[in-house]
């Protein structure tokens, strides 16, 4: 498998997944503000909407969006339990934590990076993340990740997005069940090993 991404944005999460599986890759730097692959070529010829992850699988076939992306690295190594079954209840819930990091997380920082976007807008965009990290404290409270015990996809893409938090200055102190569940998240060896991948630490 081949995965292109840009270091420390969300394409870092599916980077933690396949750390996570023990499958062989490769990972190719597509950087988000340049589209340059590392021959040269224009990244915008491998997938058109220019942006990362992408993912294309050992029979050459390309896969974008990070949230199926994570799901099809998880079921191509069902011992890791990255994913719960196919079919069953946990899988739909692992579905909707996906989905509720990816649309009221991930995309609620869009505003922030956006350079042209207005004081106001950005303050309101930070608010509502904030409402958000406080919920997940009350969710994260008594359980080590998301779905209990078992570390799963979706701890890995919401670590990756609440990175973020650090440049555009917001605090998590406030919600000590959350910042433990990162701790948790940073300390584990295919994490680092991901993070040093991409030069991030």
């Amino acid at each position: 498998m081949k995965l292109y991404y840009s270091p420390g944005a969300c394409s870092l999460s599916p980077h933690i997944a396949l750390e996570e599986s023990g499958l062989p890759y490769e990972a190719i730097a597509a950087p988000t503000k340049t589209k340059l692959l590392p021959d040269g070529s224009d990244f915008r010829k491998i997938n058109p909407l220019g942006y990362v992850p992408y993912l294309i699988n050992d029979q050459g076939e390309g896969l974008a969006e990070g949230p199926a992306i994570v799901q099809y690295i998880a079921d191509q190594a069902p011992d890791k339990k990255l994913a719960p079954p196919n079919g069953t209840w946990a899988r739909y819930k692992l579905q909707s934590w996906l989905n509720f990091i990816g649309t009221e997380i991930h995309k609620g920082f869009s505003p922030l990076f956006n350079p042209a976007m207005p004081e106001e807008a950005k303050t309101l965009a930070k608010e509502r993340l904030v409402s958000r990290f406080k919920w997940l404290d009350g969710e994260l409270a008594g359980k080590t990740y998301l779905m209990g015990e078992d570390f799963t996809v979706a701890d890995g893409y919401l670590f990756v997005v609440t990175n973020w938090t650090k440049p555009m200055n917001i605090d998590l102190s406030p919600y000590p069940h959350l910042v433990a569940f990162r701790g948790r998240v940073a300390a584990r060896p295919a994490v680092q090993a991901a993070m040093r991948h991409e030069g991030l630490i």
